[in-house]
């Protein structure tokens, strides 16, 4: 990227190297509308126009709370492009956060993804101070409409944005990201254009992109996982589809036929689920089949397997996995996942069917990238794969990661002694996860150090590696491990409410429709128990789980439960469910479903 040295210089590296049609596209009223990438880049300079005409002086914080849509990618590049902050946030946080982040970066202008954003920050105005204009990408009346910065650039020309950029240098900082941290309020951590720019550079070779590739994007470009994918799009000239929602996902895959999406593990666990079902609901021969091709998937290894394991394959690729791959489209290289653990047995099965999930690791902290499986450096099932180029790892005495690189962010806004902690002074960045080499060059995830906990009988619990065994089980939707200081480890489990009801219907079992009913069932007691004992093989006498209580209902965002990047809030679903976290330890030495009400 030598001709790249900031990040608002990668639609002018594309537009030199392999300009699009539709670099950018948006269903709208139901069609696919193409933006070139000249029109991009235009939009991006009477964008960036406007912002001059506001008053945006250089090193300014600018928000950006909206989902995936053409808007934001031209914002984000704009306000760069004036030397300002980019300063994205999530659209679904709770008022207090929105007050905290508007006040710790001193946002002086917003844009907003809809008028219902617009009304939740116009309500934290009287509580921020700094805060001025704030537009919003959806046009209502009375509202100020983002495409009014037009009217305030009739007569500028490009000098002044020409000599704002001339002023920026790669390592000047470029955006604050706030971390949806599991406990307490939200980190801002300072990522550079350097920092952006050399995770990207890594991620070139791993990622199977090529010029004029179709992607599909629909995780949040607020997370630094998605936002330095559309920058590596961007300069590998790839055409970026934004999908319409998260229910639309299956409808927008048949439609863009995309070559690259990516993922986090909960979407392709909901995905795996429905190609069960679909399998379920066969009879015959086609069941047999069906089965037979999903048990010789979970088989499947990279290498070292026998041509007749081989030849068997190719049968199941064709009579059964090539029909997977349609319902995503059909041209699929490959799924980049990420953000939490994905159930190694899934990596396996989708492999196998012609589909590479690549699973990566990374944080915000290191822009996001450090390491990730891809068919060009190796593929380990079980790991984060091998490091991206530039990127050094240690495993400390205690087993915590360690990060050094370009990739490693600026340090945490207005926080010195929070950076100091976890900043060494030979800069080496303290990831807080525990993790190994698995071959001397695979790194493999364990669990967060500070998640970590032992019993009463000082046996070390590890508890996101039990979780994502447990979530194979087809009943179980989220799990979460408790037991710090117990005698044995317990378990809050929500039900995949779905798959119970099919279930009961397959067998004949009146469980009533209510998610309570479900979870106060015997027959769906003594089914997750049966499922938890079966997990149990696998784990040593002091990880089986106990005791387990069924929650009536999902954890979510809204419900605080989990944080915008699906990672459970542990203190919160604690003290949320006190009640049932006493029950489960009650003085019963084996796993009881009759006593977890």
């Amino acid at each position: 990227m030598k001709t790249v040295q900031r990040i608002f210089d990668l639609p002018y590296h594309q537009l030199e190297t392999s300009p699009l049609e539709g670099a950018f596209n948006s269903k709208i009223n139901e069609v696919w509308e193409k933006t070139s990438t000249k029109n991009f880049i235009a939009a991006v300079e009477t964008a960036a126009k406007g912002l001059i005409a506001l008053g945006v002086k250089s090193k300014d914080m600018v928000g950006l709370v909206s989902t995936n849509k053409l808007e934001w990618d031209v914002m984000d590049i704009a306000i760069l492009s004036v030397g300002a902050v980019s300063v994205p946030i999530y659209p679904n946080i709770s008022i207090s956060d929105y007050t905290y982040i508007f006040n710790d970066a001193n946002i002086s202008v917003a844009f907003v993804g809809s008028v219902d954003l617009y009304n939740k920050i116009e309500e934290i105005r009287p509580k921020v101070a700094s805060l001025g204009k704030v537009f919003c990408f959806e046009k209502s009346e009375g509202i100020p409409y983002w495409k009014e910065l037009d009217a305030l650039v009739v007569d500028m020309n490009m000098e002044e944005i020409d000599a704002r950029k001339a002023l920026v240098k790669r390592s000047d900082l470029a955006t604050l990201i706030y971390t949806s941290g599991t406990t307490g309020f939200p980190k801002g951590v300072m990522l550079s254009h350097d920092n952006l720019l050399s995770d990207a550079e890594a991620c070139f070779r791993p990622f199977p992109v090529a010029k004029g590739d179709r992607v599909l994007t629909f995780l949040p470009t607020c997370h630094v996982y998605e936002r330095m994918l559309h920058y590596l799009y961007m300069y590998s000239g790839c055409s970026v589809y934004y999908a319409e929602s998260l229910e639309t996902i299956s409808i927008n895959l048949k439609e863009v036929q995309p070559h690259l999406f990516t993922a986090v593990p909960r979407l392709i666990e909901k995905l795996y689920d429905k190609i069960m079902d679909k399998g379920e609901a066969l009879t015959g021969f086609k069941r047999k089949l069906f089965f037979w091709a999903v048990k010789l998937a979970e088989e499947f290894e990279i290498e070292g397997k026998s041509p007749f394991y081989k030849l068997k394959l190719a049968i199941a690729r064709k009579l059964i996995f090539s029909k997977w791959k349609e319902a995503l489209g059909g041209n699929v290289k490959a799924v980049a996942s990420g953000s939490a653990a994905l159930q190694p047995r899934l990596a396996r099965i989708f492999f196998a069917a012609g589909i590479p999930i690549l699973e990566g690791y990374g944080l915000t902290e290191t822009s996001p990238a450090v390491s990730v499986n891809c068919l060009k450096k190796g593929v380990c099932f079980g790991t984060v794969g091998p490091l991206v180029d530039g990127v050094e790892v240690k495993i400390a005495e205690d087993g915590e990661i360690c990060v050094r690189g370009a990739i490693v962010m600026m340090g945490y806004y207005n926080l010195p002694d929070k950076t100091a902690e976890v900043m060494d002074q030979d800069g080496w960045f303290h990831t807080g996860d525990i993790g190994e080499f698995i071959h001397g060059k695979f790194l493999k995830i364990t669990d967060r150090k500070k998640e970590i906990f032992k019993t009463s009988g000082g046996k070390y619990i590890v508890p996101q590696f039990m979780e994502n065994m447990f979530k194979s089980s087809r009943f179980i939707e989220q799990i979460m491990v408790i037991g710090e200081g117990e005698k044995f480890p317990g378990a809050l489990v929500v039900l995949n409410f779905e798959y119970v009801k099919d279930w009961a219907k397959q067998h004949g079992i009146s469980l009533g429709t209510t998610n309570l009913e479900l979870v106060e069932s015997q027959e769906v007691k003594d089914v997750v128990f049966n499922e938890i004992e079966a997990i149990n093989e696998d784990l040593g006498s002091w990880e089986k789980i106990k005791r387990f209580a069924l929650i009536p209902n999902d954890w979510t965002i809204e419900g605080g439960e989990l944080t915008p990047t699906l990672k459970l809030k542990r203190k919160v679903i604690m003290e949320k469910y006190a009640d049932l976290v006493i029950n489960v330890f009650a003085n019963d030495d084996r796993i009881n479903p009759r006593k977890c009400d």
